[in-house]
């Protein structure tokens, strides 16, 4: 037995658009980009106003891991230097390497709030 869609459409009803070739082939990329169908991203569209792109949202949740992540780098290395001051790496190398690490994550920070839906 097959699960039917909440959200059955009435396919009696469509609509028809007529379009370019170059406008079907920008909608269809559209659809693929936000990994629609291209039924929901141009009912999406029409009723919404902007579907959600799901490569920006994937993106956002890889550029959160790797400010995290940074993040976590930058604690263990002020750890370090705090405990262990000038074994291995010189203060002063440990330190550029921290302010790289913290202009990253600001870096970072910018782009998500360039591609956030929010």
């Amino acid at each position: 037995m097959t699960a039917q869609r909440a959200d059955t459409r009435d396919r009696q009803r469509p609509l028809k658009v007529f379009v370019s070739a170059e406008e079907r082939a920008f909608i269809v990329r559209s659809a693929e980009i936000s990994r629609l169908s291209i039924s929901h991203y141009l009912r999406t569209l029409g009723m919404h106003g902007r579907p959600r792109n799901m490569l920006d949202l994937e993106a956002m949740g890889k550029m959160f891991k790797a400010s995290g992540d940074l993040g976590r780098l930058g604690g263990l290395l002020k750890l370090w230097l705090s405990e262990r001051p000038d074994e291995g790496a010189g203060t002063a190398d440990v330190r550029t390497l921290l302010q790289e690490i913290e202009d990253s994550v600001k870096e970072l920070r910018m782009k998500i709030r360039e591609i956030s839906p929010l």
